[in-house]
């Protein structure tokens, strides 16, 4: 029966509770809980979710990096393209007209990426943290108290009152047996 026990299913009894035992009784198997212990680390403050829901900065940097890249390349495609309409077209108000209007843009669209995506890890951490703490890995239970009489003293406490009830009728009748019931009810009592 020690297969019952540990990580195969039922856990040995903790604790007393008013002669009660307390168990536990395992809902997974060891893999199920091996992955359901390793979910947890995606809710804590260092993962991956949690930076982006407390706004990294660090990370939204990592992460927009290529766009930057990108920016600057879009960048020297509008200083090209003003470039070759002579030697003032860089220098002209259309020049920086064009380039303001694309880093505006750029930032808003970064900033609305993050807003989104920060909203999003937020969802996302409730959302595991809530169907996470519903599970129920266990179930608990309490073992019922066992009752310590061996098989002498069962049968000792039952043939007591009979044998009183004899003993009575014997000598007084119906009402001796009634009395000697009693008595050897009384006596089996107080030696068990």
């Amino acid at each position: 029966m020690s297969s019952m026990y540990g990580n195969q299913g039922m856990r040995p009894p903790k604790g007393n509770l008013g002669g009660y035992q307390a168990g536990q009784l395992s809902n997974f198997t060891p893999e199920m809980m091996e992955l359901f212990k390793s979910l947890f680390s995606h809710l804590s403050p260092d993962s991956y979710t949690g930076r982006l829901a407390k706004g990294d900065q660090s990370l939204f940097q990592e992460m927009e990096a290529p766009a930057l890249r990108q920016f600057a390349g879009l960048q020297g495609n509008i200083a090209s393209r003003f470039s070759g309409m002579g030697t003032g077209g860089r220098h002209s108000s259309g020049f920086q007209n064009t380039a303001t209007a694309a880093g505006s843009n750029f930032a808003q669209d970064l900033q609305s990426r993050r807003q989104d995506l920060q909203r999003q890890a937020v969802q996302d951490l409730m959302g595991l943290s809530s169907n996470l703490l519903s599970q129920r890995p266990y179930e608990n239970f309490l073992i019922e108290p066992h009752n310590k009489k061996n098989f002498l003293e069962k049968i000792l406490g039952g043939l007591l009152p009979l044998g009183g009830a004899a003993l009575g009728g014997a000598f007084g009748g119906l009402p001796g047996a009634a009395i000697g019931g009693r008595a050897g009810s009384a006596a089996g009592q107080a030696f068990f």
